[in-house]
């Protein structure tokens, strides 16, 4: 359709007349590209009040199963180091909540369990890291604490099942046997196998049979051989480091395709099941604290093609979105900033979304906080 311009005059008339006009669309300036992109709008009310006085530490991991119950991995330990909660107490404030909490959709409290137990078969971390429910329910939790060379897995209602590695055991990226304070798992139910980002210390991924415990396969970055040796020196807009950094988070999208948060480097990595790199994006580069890094922890937007992928930004506050397919950043799309009040950040560590698309936000700050992003739909 041709659009016409009649009886305008001035700057001012002209563009009101071409504001008026159905057909008319400001040009494109050089170079820029417009994009549709998810917005969200906080829940304030969620979750709803824990039972029990209950009080989160500070939280290492958040996830959400396949019925959309949101899973929070919580370190009671750091409540209890704090002037808030001594040991003994010293008032009547608060309890720490169990390790592992169970919500549903609602925000309702559901269930708790997990911690320390000298009588058990497994070695409980010492600083909590990461929680995966898998496809057939089954919880796993991992740890970053100075001898946490293991995962764990458990039923949902606790009874455990499987550890992988053992504390204090590390020899390194090259290890088959143990971890090295690792910080996130995924499960991939085709081949019922475990995928771990590992992680703090060793700069790799490392695969598992879910049930076995058997080692399968093992990657660093680019898909080469991970070298503990490498230097770890921040990264830059002229040099991708060839290695890993901080391994901190690990997502698997519907189409198979494995997604690491390599978090001081900034950026994210894309490898096929078999370890086969693809792509990387880069997230905030100019940001300045080399010692945290922007991309702390992925998950996908809930459409069947997983269009967009969502990164938790801890340094900056802030949740990004990136185009999936071209690993690029949205700028106008990303949420968030410092601050204590609903839709702000302090400490913002770990994401999940659940299947319509809203997006659970853990912060690690010493009393640790989660709240729900609703999703209101992509707009321009």
């Amino acid at each position: 359709m041709k659009c016409t311009l009649t009886a305008a005059r001035g700057l001012r008339g002209m563009l009101l007349a071409l504001a008026a006009l159905p057909c008319w669309s400001a040009p494109a300036l050089a170079g820029q590209t417009t994009a549709s992109f998810p917005r969200f709008k906080v829940d304030p009310s969620w979750p709803k009040q824990l039972p029990h006085n209950y009080l989160f530490g500070n939280i290492g991991g958040i996830t959400v199963d396949s019925h959309d119950h949101v899973w929070v991995l919580s370190r009671p330990r750091t409540l209890r180091r704090t002037d808030m909660l001594g040991q003994p107490p010293r008032n009547s404030c608060c309890v720490p909540a169990p390790a592992v909490t169970e919500f549903d959709a609602s925000g309702t409290y559901i269930q708790g369990w997990g911690g320390p137990d000298p009588s058990s078969a497994y070695q409980w971390p010492e600083s909590e890291h990461g929680i995966t429910v898998d496809y057939r329910g089954d919880v796993w939790i991992c740890g970053n604490g100075r001898d946490d060379d293991q995962c764990l897995k458990f039923t949902g209602d606790g009874k455990f099942l499987l550890q992988i590695g053992h504390a204090g055991q590390s020899k390194g990226s090259l290890d088959a046997d143990n971890l090295r304070q690792p910080a996130q798992v995924a499960v991939w139910p085709a081949t019922h196998e475990v995928f771990i980002a590992d992680g703090y210390e060793n700069r790799r991924v490392i695969v598992f049979d879910a049930d076995t415990g058997k080692f399968k396969r093992l990657w660093g970055a680019y898909g080469h051989r991970p070298d503990d040796a490498a230097p770890r020196g921040p990264p830059s807009e002229s040099r991708a480091p060839r290695q890993f950094n901080l391994v901190h988070g690990i997502v698997i999208s519907k189409d198979g395709l494995v997604y690491v948060s390599d978090r001081q480097n900034n950026r994210v990595q894309v490898f096929t099941r078999d370890g086969k790199f693809i792509k990387e994006g880069f997230v905030a580069m100019t940001t300045n604290n080399p010692d945290y890094g922007t991309t702390f922890s992925s998950a996908f937007s809930g459409d069947g093609a997983q269009q967009f992928l969502y990164e938790a930004d801890d340094p900056n506050e802030v949740i990004r979105v990136l185009d999936r397919q071209s690993m690029t950043e949205i700028p106008a799309a990303a949420f968030g900033h410092e601050g204590p009040y609903a839709g702000q950040f302090i400490g913002l560590h770990i994401i999940a979304a659940d299947s319509v698309g809203n997006i659970y936000s853990a912060e690690s700050d010493v009393i640790g906080r989660v709240q729900k992003f609703v999703y209101q739909g992509v707009s321009p």
